[in-house]
């Protein structure tokens, strides 16, 4: 992997394992979406390639603090960007450039240069984005969950306003030419929102609320349907892959056993002697493809167990048999019972329990055509063998 391959998993890692899932905004799907905008005001700024690299990996890190807080986390972010840049030996110059484009994102800070114009413009891209305000929801409920800052509806769209309105420019050509617009236009619908919810006070407030929770629950249906369906898919996909190796299994069986009992033997008497290399050939090539065959279905067993820590931390996917099979039977209950009363952990388990059978499959498909492979190429080799050996014997 290159450097931004490899900060994109280690950013992932340390966000799955250390941010809090109270930070519904400032998390690794926001981060992405950053480094996504960087790269396209990069290549729209005419940037150098070094440039660009340093710039997406200040964008991989520019809000890794926040598994410690809001408090100084750009210098929290620089800490662990220097800390996983040396480790991989990069030059002092090279990290002084990344801590400043880090350092360059905070909330009042004035970019001094074209790279930092780009990652501030990158950290506000979402502000010209038709989802603005859907976006904005899940950073009033980050406040709310982490700062205990709530509003009313009138009073986060005057925030909003305020932030887009006065306090925000767009610094580079591109953004300006492409972003601005489309900010104009959130700006234009934040202040009708405001005048509709103030003509309609209350009665709106409880409008809307009703217009969300009958949203929620068809949001609920559809999202159960997408697991069902997603988990199913993978199942079938992983008893295929079970099945063509047991093919491969069956068929590499069945040559080894009839070469031990009708072609060995033979081999020790001397107007047979050419047989020997094309039989030992497709001997170890049946052999190989078995092995091979078997990684691709043998099974992972982990640990089993859990502590009621790492349920109240929701660190453990209760979907999975491998962690709960060694815990009593109460112990599991309690467990699920305090699963099911939080609907953000249960869909989380239910992430988590896609994502490792989604790893899962790829180790069985990717073993299964490393198996075919060298079933295939083994078949053509012993083949070519014999019919060499033959002609050699006739010669």
């Amino acid at each position: 992997m290159n450097l931004t391959e490899q900060a994109e998993q280690f950013i992932y890692n340390l966000f799955k394992d250390n941010l809090s899932e109270s930070f519904t905004y400032h998390n690794f799907s926001h981060t992405l979406d950053v480094v996504n905008a960087v790269k396209e005001l990069a290549d729209h700024e005419k940037v150098n390639q070094q440039e660009s690299s340093i710039l997406q990996i200040a964008a991989w890190f520019h809000d890794s603090g926040y598994i410690h807080g809001y408090k100084d986390h750009e210098n929290v972010g620089i800490l662990i960007a220097s800390n996983f840049l040396k480790e991989r030996n990069i030059s002092d110059d090279y990290i002084q450039k990344v801590s400043a484009l880090i350092n360059a994102t905070q909330y009042d800070y004035s970019p001094q240069n074209i790279l930092e114009e780009i990652i501030r413009d990158a950290d506000y891209f979402h502000f010209s984005r038709e989802n603005y305000l859907i976006r904005c929801e899940l950073l009033r409920n980050e406040w709310e969950k982490t700062l205990d800052k709530k509003f009313t509806d009138v009073e986060w769209a005057k925030v909003n306003l305020e932030k887009l309105s006065e306090n925000h420019v767009y610094y580079t050509d591109y953004a300006k030419a492409n972003w601005q617009i489309p900010k104009e236009n959130n700006i234009a619908l934040i202040k009708t929102m405001i005048q509709t919810l103030g003509a309609n006070g209350e009665d709106r407030e409880e409008a809307l609320n009703k217009k969300k929770k009958k949203k929620s629950e068809k949001s609920d249906r559809g999202i159960d349907t997408l697991f069902r369906i997603t988990l199913g898919n993978h199942t079938r996909l992983s008893g295929i892959a079970d099945s063509k190796a047991n093919i491969l299994l069956s068929v590499n069986a069945i040559i080894i056993s009839i070469a031990l009992s009708s072609l060995i033997p033979k081999l020790d008497s001397a107007r047979n002697a050419h047989l020997i290399y094309p039989t030992f050939i497709m001997l170890m090539f049946s052999v190989v493809s078995i092995i091979f065959a078997i990684l691709s279905t043998r099974p992972k067993i982990t640990s089993g167990t859990f502590t009621r820590q790492d349920i109240e931390d929701k660190k453990v996917n209760l979907l999975f048999f491998g962690n709960f099979y060694k815990m009593p039977l109460e112990e599991y209950e309690w467990a699920v019972n305090e699963m099911m009363k939080d609907r953000e952990y249960l869909y989380n388990s239910l992430i988590k329990d896609l994502y490792f059978l989604g790893l899962v499959l790829e180790k069985k498909y990717k073993l299964l055509r490393i198996t075919y492979n060298i079933f295939m190429v083994g078949l053509i080799i012993s083949v070519l063998s014999f019919v060499i050996a033959f002609n050699w014997s006739v010669i």
